[in-house]
């Protein structure tokens, strides 16, 4: 699966083999690709970027957790997509 185009105006990341295996085996990989574009890229950054495997793996770790909690991104309060009115 990959990434649908957006209008985000960084460099798409790709996602690591290592990371679909996680969402997957998770139950998450729906619940990942409901959140918005930057936020999957942002993600799949943060996570590349880590110079050491335990770092990539920690970092990892807090995306599934915020994914299944479902109201954080980054450590920050999440309440998922603004309702158009």
């Amino acid at each position: 699966m990959r990434q649908a185009q957006s209008n985000l105006k960084r460099s798409l990341n790709p996602m690591p083999a290592f990371v679909r295996e996680a969402l997957e085996a998770k139950g998450l990989m729906a619940t990942y690709e409901a959140r918005p574009p930057y936020q999957r890229n942002d993600y799949l950054g943060w996570i590349a970027r880590a110079k050491l495997p335990a770092t990539q793996q920690k970092r990892l770790a807090q995306m599934l957790d915020e994914l299944a909690r479902g109201d954080v991104y980054m450590k920050m309060a999440w309440s998922g997509p603004r309702k158009s009115k």
